[in-house]
This record gives C-alpha cells, sequence and structure tokens, in this order.
C-alpha cells in the first residue's frame, strides 16, 4: 500500500497572496469557476484529512465551514484549544516531523494542508511536504497574506503537472523532493 502523501492545494494571486491582509477572499470567491472547479472536487475525494493552522481555522470557523464528518482536521496552535471544538478537530501540539511521519504511516487517504502561510512554511521547511499543487489565479492583489510565511530557505521543486484553464487561471503541480533535484 502506498504511503499518505501531505498535499497541498492552495490558489494564490499572481503576486503570491492567498488572501487580502484582513483575510479578505473577494479577489479569489466572486470569480466564476469553471466547471469542475480547478479540479477540486476531486481532490477532495482523494483526501481524509486535512491540516491548518490556527489562523486558518479561526477563520473557517468564521466563515461557518464545515467541520466532522468523515474526515478529521488537525489544527496546529500554540495557544489551547478554544472552549467548544467541533466534532472531528483535534488540536495538535506534536513536533512537525514526528506528526507527519505518523501520519504518513496510518492506513488512509491523502492528507490536504490547507494553510494558511505560516503552517505551509513550517512543513516545508521541515520537509514535511510531500506535493504542492498550486492555483494561479491572474489578478494582482497588491498587498496581503502570503503563500509562504518570509524566511531564508531555497528548495527546489519538481514539476509534476501543469494546466491551463480558459478563464486565465493557471494549476502548476509540484512534487516537494526528499533529496536535492539534479538538472535535467
Amino acid at each position: 500500500m502506498a504511503q499518505r502523501k501531505i498535499i497541498v492545494n492552495i490558489a494564490t494571486s499572481a503576486d503570491g497572496y492567498v488572501a487580502r491582509p484582513d483575510g479578505d477572499l473577494e479577489w479569489l470567491t466572486e470569480r466564476p469557476a469553471p466547471k469542475g472547479f480547478y479540479g477540486l472536487p476531486a481532490f477532495e475525494r482523494s483526501v481524509d484529512a486535512k491540516i491548518l493552522g490556527r489562523k486558518t481555522f479561526d477563520r473557517s470557523l468564521q466563515l461557518g465551514a464545515p467541520f466532522g464528518g468523515d474526515r478529521v482536521h488537525y489544527v496546529f496552535s500554540r495557544q489551547p484549544p478554544p472552549q467548544s471544538v467541533p466534532a472531528g478537530v483535534q488540536f495538535v501540539t506534536e513536533s512537525i516531523p514526528a506528526f507527519a511521519e505518523r501520519l504518513r504511516t496510518q492506513p488512509g487517504k491523502n492528507v490536504w494542508l490547507m494553510g494558511g502561510g505560516e503552517i505551509i512554511a513550517a512543513f516545508l521547511d521541515e520537509g514535511a511536504i510531500d506535493e504542492l499543487i498550486l492555483t494561479v489565479m491572474p489578478v494582482f492583489i497588491g498587498e496581503g497574506i502570503p503563500l509562504l510565511a518570509p524566511r531564508h530557505r531555497e528548495v527546489a521543486l519538481r514539476l509534476l503537472g501543469l494546466q491551463q484553464f480558459p478563464d486565465g487561471v493557471v494549476q502548476l503541480h509540484y512534487e516537494v523532493p526528499r533529496s536535492p533535484v539534479s538538472p535535467d
């Protein structure tokens, strides 16, 4: 049986932001999406767990996102959990490498690392991301929450696929190699 993968699947503006400074997503949500919604429904069927940072979790609660069901939601936070935690949500305090190793060895589907930029950066810095699917929207928003929290890093990626949509959206699918990428 194949080992579970931890996969980032996220939309970003062409200038590398996942939301406006206040978390607003109108530049993303108010645009009409094509049939198949950039492959998201198919991707969602390939995962059975999601990883979120605390800010993304709190924002998801504000927006009324559903929790529970047959998916586990792992929330990384340095703060204590809220008084009331929705069913299916587990707060995680263990180290990212230990958590990722434990998750990968458990039976199940792949795991969706949703965001935000802090948790994606932390997982990337620990070598705990297997793949990234970046859906690049054809819009500059000028400022906001970056796709990755800024740090000094260099991570080589290997392109697995590229898809262009009629509305100008481009989706890049990368693998994060475990060892350095050799030039072809």
